[in-house]
């Protein structure tokens, strides 16, 4: 049921108190029983406020932005994108206002720039970014590029409000919008009334005219007329009330305020203004300044952090109490709610009060060992590497124990040392720990560091400078076990540092090589004194020998290092990722003899497929670069022999752990897949794809199109590279072929103008500008490779044009020849003296005139396609009689050959059929002959008296056929039909 005390009247009513409302309902209640309330119209009607376009628009604006910092606050990305978007939107919709207000209001642009900060603080923080679900972080992705394009247009300005920011007041529409959302989190004392108090005399009368009888509003607010009912509803429904008494309760429901509390008010909430604006402005100031410059603090005043206390006061701290404390504290390693961090801070202290009490280099030792354990169970997740500072705190310890151990004879250390017989208080000291499993732990999560980089990133380079750390880390460790550790420690040092060696290109060798070059034949002056250029290349002599003495080359090195492993070394592991290594470091520097002869030894190939994962990968990329030096050596079958088990499968990027390629219809499982991506090799260790599968298909291209144009009518004809073929094929599908762009179509024209004899075409499609900066300039000597190439395809050309055309020809002059393909004489004869030889060609030598005379013993077209048609028809043949066997069985088989299918007869048959019967010569005899069914006293075939044949026979009756069959073949050929 209605009543006017529950129309909604003006906001200064909406002020008084729950108890006045109360007694208004109930008066109400029993006043006015069921009856319905009809407004006029003048009273329906609302009050209209004018407002400008440009009040309407930056209003729409405002509260978009209101919605967008909201979204920011609970980290919502996917709803931050959206209504970013709707942002856009409402600035193209507000583009005629801004234009006339003479630009983008400066709201606008502080939205855009706390949106950037929000953007740029969640990418970096990676942690954060890992925890984001995949609609969030795909979100966060798009968000980041959308923004970057977009605030490209307001760069000006945002460059301007960063340098100055807002701090006082700004618009009038953003303070406004501001102080709206600070009047929801106030307080109900502190809400910011839309009107400005009335005085208590004022109130009372707006108040009175309310509530008395017959009070009429007219001056007053509007919403008065909008909320209370007529003159003559107000008559009737308060009729039994007496005047008085509405005076006495307006008076009682009057809100008394003076203006000291108005004033306070304002005071208050000004000050609170102030105070956030205050606290923006030092955010702002924060996030402009360098990382680390500043450092949040607690209100009140700092407290210095106190350091943890080990001991109680007054014990004697001893060997004994050390080591139990140091017990208590590895206790509650790998337990639940242990804090990680703390417990390295405890192990620091521990060491601090160890040394200054003189408990001997023993104890540090040992406290060394499980502060640098304790670093590395810090980050219990395996899958992810170790924080920066964590890692720098790890290199830091590691490196002053070994230094602690290299200076000091006395102290034993090994794995195998057991807690019961270790040594701490005295000399020689014995401490349980492995140096070396240590450094092997460090160098795995260098490696695990690396993989989390961004490649591209200058936190990768940045990262990539701690590996001469490492090395250096290394060499020391490893003069420290050649004095002091055994042969299989030395083996394990050494491959450590084999694997930071073995994929550098040394390029010392190559500049002394140069420098050699450059002085070999000194210009002399006039009068014999030596000119500036022979003083310039003797010091650079002086400078390379120099180098030589500081610093050996990296081939002795390997080769020293890897000779010791095959000697010493038990396991069959280190040994052949040693060799592996070994390999890999002669093909990279072009020492393509010793690799290969040190690949065919040790026999590798034979049992790679039972190592582990790790090791088939460096065998994959051992067997990728032997491919790259064979082909710089201009070894083109075995370049392409080498990369054909990589490149044929289209998988060349995960056989090399340089990717995970997306599979259709396969999902992966997480599990592996995580174990996948920590076996990824570094950036710095992949070989470059395009340039191995440029390799291989041009290596393909000069085995396959001479081999192409030598059987093009070879029905039989076999496949050297199916993937080159495939590009072969998907160019022959184009309806219109255009200039080459990728690699890919420039090999494959190559090999089109190579089918012709076009030699330059080829050469030109192979060796340009953009295959030169794509490929062939990252090969070290790109100038000699080049030169191989055009080499090559030269001489494939010359074999292709003679295969091609060799049928039109009578005779070819060799000086023709010669000029065609501009090479020399003893080459081109040469080249066709192999032919001749392989019977590759039909032709012989006129040496008086120096011309080749083509031999016409090769069958023509027509000849061709019968052989090819006399071929299937062999082939359809025998299809046919399997089908009809496997239909009809063996025994059936058997027994119409029996009933004289094709004749049966005594004495030898007079046709020259396959199947004969009597004492013939036949597959089949009866009696006494050598068939294969024997009747009597054979060992073998169809026996008497016993059911069905034994194995053995059947399998003598099988190999029997198929002989007999083909003996038939060759000597009597298709005379069945």
């Amino acid at each position: 049921m209605s009543s006017r005390f529950f129309a909604t009247g003006s906001d200064s009513e909406s002020e008084s108190s729950s108890e006045s409302e109360e007694q208004t309902v109930v008066q109400a209640k029993s006043t006015a029983t069921a009856k319905v309330f009809v407004f006029s119209d003048d009273e329906e009607e609302t009050k209209r406020v004018v407002r400008s376009a440009k009040d309407k628009r930056f209003e729409e604006l405002q509260n978009v932005i209101k919605q967008l910092r909201n979204h920011k606050k609970i980290k919502d990305i996917s709803k931050v994108l959206e209504t970013f978007e709707d942002l856009t939107k409402a600035l193209q919709k507000s583009q005629k206002v801004i234009e006339k207000e003479g630009g983008v209001p400066r709201f606008y642009i502080r939205a855009l720039v706390e949106l950037e900060d929000f953007v740029n603080e969640t990418w970096e923080d990676r942690e954060g970014r890992k925890k984001l679900n995949k609609v969030n972080s795909k979100a966060l992705t798009t968000m980041r590029q959308k923004l970057r394009k977009y605030n490209r247009d307001f760069e000006a300005k945002i460059t301007s409000y960063r340098e100055n920011p807002d701090v006082g007041d700004e618009q009038e529409g953003f303070e406004d919008d501001r102080d709206k959302s600070d009047s929801e989190s106030d307080d109900d004392d502190d809400i910011v009334q839309k009107k400005k108090p009335a005085t208590p005399t004022e109130a009372q009368a707006d108040m009175k005219s309310q509530f008395l009888k017959g009070g009429d509003s007219e001056g007053g607010d509007s919403d008065s007329d909008l909320d209370w009912p007529s003159d003559s509803d107000s008559d009737s429904s308060s009729s039994s009330e007496p005047e008085g008494g509405y005076a006495n309760m307006a008076a009682k429901f009057l809100k008394k305020t003076t203006a000291a509390e108005e004033a306070a008010k304002a005071a208050k909430k000004q000050e609170k203004k102030e105070r956030k604006a205050k606290e923006q402005r030092r955010e702002e100031e924060e996030n402009e300044g360098e990382e680390g410059e500043w450092t949040e603090v607690q209100r009140g005043a700092p407290m210095a952090m106190e350091k943890p206390k080990m001991f109680a006061k007054g014990t004697e701290i001893n060997h004994a109490v050390v080591l139990k404390k140091l017990n208590e504290i590895l206790a509650a390693r790998g337990k639940k709610g242990t804090d990680r961090s703390e417990q390295i801070m405890l192990l620091a202290e521990l060491r601090r009060i160890a040394e200054e009490n003189n408990l001997g280099l023993g104890m540090t030792v040992k406290i060394l060992f499980n502060i640098v354990a304790s670093i590395f169970d810090y980050n219990p997740n395996i899958a992810t590497c170790m924080k920066d500072e964590m890692w720098a705190k790890c290199i830091m310890y590691i490196t002053e124990l070994l230094e602690m151990l290299i200076d000091n004879t006395n102290i034993f250390v090994g794995g195998n040392v057991l807690e019961e017989s270790e040594t701490i208080e005295t000399e020689p000291y014995r401490v349980r720990g492995c140096i070396l499993s240590a450094m092997e732990r460090l160098d795995e999560e260098f490696i695990k560091m690396l993989q989390a980089c961004d490649a591209h990133s200058t936190e990768y380079v940045e990262r990539l400078k701690d590996e001469k750390k490492i090395e250096e880390l290394v060499i020391r460790l490893q003069k420290y076990l050649e004095e002091r550790g055994t042969s299989q420690e030395i083996c394990r040092v050494y491959l450590r540092r084999i694997e930071h060696m073995y994929y550098k290109y040394d390029y010392e060798q190559f500049k002394s090589v140069d420098f050699i070059k450059k002085t070999k034949e000194p210009e002399e002056g006039k009068d014999g004194e030596v000119t500036p250029q022979e003083k310039a290349g003797e010091e650079d002599k002086e400078l390379v020998n120099g180098e030589k003495e500081e610093k050996e080359k990296t081939a002795v090195t390997m080769d020293k290092l890897c000779k010791y492993i095959y000697a010493k070394d038990t396991t069959d592991r280190i040994r052949t990722r040693a060799i592996l290594c070994h390999i890999y470091h002669h093909a990279l520097h072009g020492r393509w003899y010793e690799a290969r002869d040190l690949m065919l030894m040790s026999h590798l190939q034979d049992t790679i497929q039972h190592s582990d994962v790790p090791t088939q990968i460096l065998y994959n990329r051992t067997m990728v670069q032997l491919g790259l030096c064979a082909f710089r050596y201009g070894n083109i079958k075995d370049a392409h022999n080498a990369l054909l088990d990589i490149q044929s499968g289209g998988r060349a990027k995960e056989l090399l752990a340089q990717g995970l390629l997306m599979q259709r219809n396969v999902e992966r499982d997480p599990e592996r897949e995580k174990i996948e991506k920590r076996r990824q090799m570094p950036f710095h260790m992949h070989i470059n794809l395009e340039l191995l599968e440029c390799v291989y298909l041009v290596s393909a291209m000069l085995l396959e199109i001479p081999y192409m144009a030598a059987h093009e009518f070879d029905a039989r004809r076999r496949m050297i590279s199916k993937s080159f073929h495939h590009q072969l094929r998907v160019s022959e599908r184009q309806p219109l072929v255009g200039p080459p762009e990728s690699m890919r179509e420039h090999v494959v024209a190559a090999s089109k103008a190579m089918k012709i004899g076009d030699w330059r075409a080829c050469r030109d499609y192979i060796i340009n500008e953009k295959m030169n900066g794509k490929v062939w300039d990252l090969f070290p000597e790109a100038e000699k490779v080049r030169e191989l190439i055009s080499r090559k395809i030269q001489e494939e050309s010359l074999r292709t044009y003679l295969f091609t055309y060799s049928a039109i020809y009578d005779s070819l002059c060799l000086v023709t020849l010669s000029e065609m393909f501009e090479l020399d004489g003893p080459v081109v004869h040469s080249i066709i003296s192999k032919m001749i030889i392989n019977e590759e060609l039909a032709a012989s030598w006129d040496e008086p005139t120096q011309t080749v005379v083509m031999h016409r013993s090769e069958p023509t077209r027509l000849q061709n396609l019968a052989l090819q048609l006399s071929d299937k028809l062999a082939n359809l043949v025998d299809n046919n009689e399997r089908i009809l066997e496997v239909k009809q069985g063996t025994s059936a088989f058997y027994t119409r050959e029996r009933e004289g299918r094709f004749g049966r007869g005594q004495g030898k048959g007079q046709g020259e059929g396959r199947f004969r019967q009597g004492q013939g010569e036949g597959r089949f005899r009866q009696g006494q002959g050598e068939g294969r069914f024997r009747q009597g006293q054979g060992e073998r075939g169809f026996r008497q008296g016993q059911s069905g044949y034994q194995q053995q026979g059947r399998q003598y009756q099988g190999q029997r056929r198929d002989r007999d069959r083909d003996r038939d073949r060759e000597n009597k050929g298709y005379n069945r039909w």
